[in-house]
């Protein structure tokens, strides 16, 4: 397919649509006249495609028809989906345990899930341990009764689909997003991409800091978007595998600038549960961009590594 060559002029196109509770965003630069119909579409279909595999809130969607499959049973996935558990088993373990997506029961339990608020005791057993993997046919059986949650990673992923769309229609100056996970591809006319990093106030949002992107992806984990109140106590979605319970250290948010959107939200969450003295000393280790925003009293601490 044709690629837009830099003597052609440029116009600004920008397309979105509803997907995984929130919408998708998709700005770039293309030659004038462009039809934008069939990338819409596509955009569309792309972002479908991840809901319709990864989603806990569809009973119908790949991932609850995985978690309701009998313990021992071989169970094929799309091929999406099996990159994407690679990958969140790959931070898994160079977190050591600090991604896991087997918070599923843990995650309704807290009321951030699908099903109903109730008890739930901590993870008895990681993604890691609980499943077993034949790469050959695309297959997993579950060993130990474990509910998997994408949520932490699919929106990243969904992300870098919006951008492989793109650039499979030749497309090379772009930002796509969905609520605020974003990957950039080239430049714009006039420069890089500049996004606002929100600062961490609960129910409103205000910007904190500006960063420029160019060939690379940001996300970010916070406490100030989805929480819960229980006996006054406010508790963030964001949960510790360790405990199964949500965090309370004293981080606000992390965000994270890697080379793919999936990464860099799945890293995010990792980061954030890690805490600053360890989280900034792995992202040190695995060449992360990274910016913590700290609680302190009234004011907001930055620590900021690589960028």
């Amino acid at each position: 397919m044709k690629t837009f060559t830099e003597c052609e002029p440029l116009q600004r196109y920008s397309l979105s649509g509803p997907t995984m509770g929130s919408r998708f965003s998709a700005v770039f630069y293309a030659t004038a006249g462009l039809d934008t119909r069939p990338i819409q579409a596509e955009l569309q279909a792309a972002v479908d495609r991840v809901d319709g595999q990864m989603s806990t809130w569809n009973p119908d969607s790949t991932l609850m028809r995985l978690n309701r499959a009998p313990l021992g049973e071989w169970f094929a996935l799309p091929d999406p989906l099996y990159q994407v558990l690679l990958a969140a088993l790959h931070v898994g373990r160079l977190s050591h345990g600090a991604f896991d997506i087997a918070l599923g029961a843990q995650v309704s339990a807290w009321g951030f899930g699908p099903a109903p608020v109730g008890a739930c005791e901590a993870p008895r057993c990681t993604a890691a341990a609980a499943l077993t993997l034949d790469p050959e046919r695309r297959a997993l059986r579950k060993q130990a009764a474990v509910s998997l949650d994408f949520n932490a990673i699919a929106k990243g992923f969904g992300v870098d689909e919006l951008g492989r769309c793109l650039e499979r229609h030749g497309i090379q100056r772009y930002l796509v997003g969905i609520d605020g996970e974003l990957r950039a591809r080239g430049e714009k006319p006039d420069g890089a991409w500049r996004v606002a990093m929100e600062r961490p106030e609960y129910g409103r949002r205000e910007p904190f800091a500006a960063l420029e992107l160019a060939d690379t992806a940001i996300a970010t984990s916070g406490d100030y978007r989805h929480w819960r109140e229980r006996d006054g106590q406010r508790y963030s979605h964001t949960l510790d595998p360790h405990s199964g319970a949500p965090l309370h250290n004293g981080i606000a948010s992390v965000t994270v600038l890697a080379a793919s959107c999936l990464y860099a939200d799945a890293w995010a969450t990792a980061l954030m549960v890690l805490g600053v003295e360890q989280g900034t000393r792995l992202a040190r280790e695995q060449g992360l961009g990274a910016v913590f925003l700290l609680r302190d009293g009234e004011q907001i601490r930055e620590v900021t590594v690589g960028i």
